[in-house]
This record gives structure tokens, sequence and C-alpha cells, in this order.
């Protein structure tokens, strides 16, 4: 028996990512599986404070946020061969911008004027504002649970890296605040344009690597002159933060993005500070005190709680009504 039309449209509505929508991923372990690729991205984000700071010549960010940005994208491009077309020009101009260039700009100067948990825990406020974005930008309703464990996860990393002889810097909070507002907005904007038919994650991570390094290239000559004279080691940090931390995370990222509820997916961003702050543990030989050790918890159980909204209709639900 052939099937009819409203049948096979629902079928297309299960399968179609959509530009507000969540992809739907077969089956519990499809989604756990998920959801554990995108979450590689923010921990391979959480690795650059200690290859910066172990690897890289001092005094040049700007280098290397273009390094990880900039060479990756023409890669990307050069793989996928798919270009943007019509709107996505501008589109792509403006989510590289929020997602790349001015993130790393942003975050850069308030690692130069906060200390390092400072910066960290201003990053992971952005879930919250991923979560008040996407009630902004596409209309959702506001989820009191997931804002709820944002905050509970923001507590978590404080009490994990947050000092208590922490110094404030005005500049520097108003950069950390503004770099996390600016990829809160691209993560909720990309969720909102989706992506174009035909286009994969890889193209448009392409796109967008390579518009926020060309925002991040003259700012680098401005401020930075000539880049610095490189060793062995200063390679191999280049190498990982723009092919692991850079088009490899940013492709994962965007996949998730395009498939995940937004505010889960903004609530695995905390996993950056946390990875910095526990590779800078081992690293120091330094064990964690028990409120370190209560804060870590804290934000994993607010990291796995907004992964889902016991408030949320299922999509079997919604399925199945779309059926009637």
């Amino acid at each position: 028996m052939s099937n009819s039309p409203q049948r096979e449209k629902v079928r297309e509505h299960v399968r179609a990512p959509g530009p507000h929508g969540t992809g739907r991923t077969r089956g519990a372990g499809g989604a756990v599986a998920l959801i554990a690729a995108t979450a590689l991205a923010p921990a391979s984000w959480g690795t650059t404070y200690a290859v910066t700071t172990e690897l890289l010549p001092p005094g040049h960010p700007l280098f290397a946020a273009v390094m990880r940005s900039l060479p990756g994208g023409l890669l990307l491009l050069l793989l996928t061969r798919v270009l943007p077309r019509g709107a996505w020009w501008w589109k792509s101009a403006v989510l590289g911008a929020l997602n790349i260039g001015a993130v790393y700009a942003l975050l850069f100067v308030a690692a130069e004027l906060l200390p390092g948990g400072v910066a960290g825990t201003l990053a992971a406020i952005q879930p919250i504002m991923v979560a008040l974005l996407a009630v902004a930008v596409l209309r959702e309703r506001v989820s009191v649970w997931r804002i709820g464990w944002g905050i509970a996860g923001a507590v978590g990393v404080g009490l994990v890296i947050l000092g208590p002889g922490a110094r404030l810097d005005g500049v520097g909070v108003l950069a950390g605040l503004a770099g996390a507002g600016s990829m809160a907005l691209g993560i909720v904007l990309t969720k909102h344009w989706g992506r174009p038919a035909g286009v994969g994650p890889g193209a448009l991570a392409g796109w967008q690597l390579t518009a926020g390094g060309l925002v991040l290239l003259p700012l680098m000559v401005l401020f930075e002159g000539a880049p610095p004279r490189l060793d062995g080691a200063a390679v191999t940090g280049y190498l990982w933060l723009g092919t692991v931390g850079g088009f490899i995370a940013h492709v994962l990222w965007f996949r998730g993005i395009g498939r995940l509820p937004v505010t889960a997916t903004g609530m695995l961003v905390l996993l950056s500070p946390l990875v910095a702050a526990l590779i800078g543990a081992l690293m120091l030989g330094e064990a964690f005190t028990p409120g370190q050790l209560a804060g870590f918890g804290l934000a994993l159980v607010a990291l796995l709680a907004g992964q889902s909204d016991p408030g949320q209709r299922p999509v079997a639900r919604e399925v199945r009504n779309v059926r009637r």
C-alpha cells in the first residue's frame, strides 16, 4: 500500500533539521552519541590556555587566533568546494564575526586584563545568555529548567576556577561579557538561519572560520605587527589549535547546533573552563580542594541536566499529532 501524502510529510518533518527545530536523531543511543561528539568541541577549546602558556610565544594572541581560524577555514573551503550563495555571503560574514572574530578578540582582551578564573567564570555565563536569546530570536518559550541549571553551572565553574584573591578590571569584565554574548548570539543565529539545502557542517564551518579569520587578520597586523619566530613547540601548538581546536571542533560544533536544541548545546560550553581547570591542576600537580570538587560536580550535573527539559513536549508526541 502506498504512503499517503500526509504520512510522507511527517517523515520529511522528522528527517529535516529545520532552522529552528532540532534534527531528529534516531534512538537514545544516537542522541547520546551526537551530544558526546558535539561536546568534544568545547572540551578541545579548554586546552587552549595550557597550549598557549606552554607552547606558544608570548605576546601574540591575535596571531594565535588567526592561525586557529583562517588556515582551517581555507582548508575546509578547498575540501568542500562549496561557496556561499546569495544572502549567505553576508550571513556567513555575520556568523564568522560573532562566532570567531569578535569572540577571540574580546576574550583575549579579557584574558589580558583579568585573572584566568574571572575570565573563565564570565565565559560560563554564556548558557544563560543562549537561553534568553533563544526566547527573543527563536521565539522559544522561557525554559526555567535550563536557565536555572545554567546559573548552577556558572556557580559551579566559579567555585572551581575563581580564586579568593581575584581582582576585577572594568574593561576586562565588559570584554569578557561581550565575548560570551557574541558567541551566544552566534549560536542562536546559527540555529535560526540553519544552513542551505545540500550544504554540510564542514562547508558552514569553513565559511565562518574564513570570515572570522579575515576579521582578525587586520587587527593582528595593526596591534601585533610581524608574526613571531616559530620553534618546534610553537608549530606543534599552532597545529593543535588549528586542527583539533579549530576546524575539527567547529565542524562538530555546527553539526551539533543544527541537530540539538540550541539551549542544550549552549550548556556544553561549560566543559571548556572545566577542562582548562583540570589540565591546569594536572600540569601543576595540585589537588582540588573540597570546594573545587563540589563546584566541578555541580557544573557537570548542570551540564547533563541541561540536555533535557522535563517541561518540553516529547518529539514522538509531536509526530503523532501531525499524523492525526
